[in-house]
């Protein structure tokens, strides 16, 4: 008689933590642009304590503006990254990781938005708002900092987490 032996299953953990987190970014970023841009564009910045104020900019290029003729390529290789998020994503072995993973897609999909719908001179090339400034740092929103602390948390995570446990 054969002896039943009981296989070792790893559980995942639900997609449920990657879309909650990102479609939770993604609003945080979009309805802050929209308010932004309804409220503030075309106005002097407004101050609101130390060196912070609101100032509305549309940026096409990358971080720090550079490569502001390359939008439409930034675009095309965020919606890709998108894509490679989402295929990463199923490493994730718990739901703070995947929860990360969201983070890091609604930030990507946040300024990607603004790429592909905030164009006045053609598909996938719109500017990304920015308003939150410092004065002494770039200009910046709601998905760049998703992106600045999702990021680096979730590798810092999964390097903790080593090679050992996949």
């Amino acid at each position: 008689m054969k002896a039943l032996s009981k296989s070792k299953t790893i559980e995942t953990p639900s997609m449920r933590y990657l879309s909650f987190t990102t479609v939770i970014i993604l609003a945080l970023d979009q309805v802050s642009k929209i308010l932004v841009v309804a409220k503030l564009e075309g106005r002097d910045p407004i101050e609101l304590f130390w060196t912070l104020q609101l100032n509305t900019t549309r940026n096409k290029g990358a971080s720090f503006s550079l490569g502001t003729e390359y939008t439409t390529l930034f675009a095309v290789v965020a919606l890709v990254a998108a894509l490679g998020i989402i295929y990463l994503s199923r490493s994730a072995k718990t739901p703070l990781e995947l929860s990360l993973f969201g983070v890091v897609l609604g930030g990507v999909l946040g300024n990607a938005t603004d790429r592909i719908f905030r164009s006045k001179n053609g598909f996938l090339n719109g500017g990304v708002i920015d308003f939150i400034d410092f004065q002494w740092w770039p200009i910046f929103n709601v998905a760049d900092m998703a992106l600045v602390l999702g990021l680096p948390t979730l590798v810092i995570i999964m390097l903790r987490e080593g090679p050992e446990n996949g």
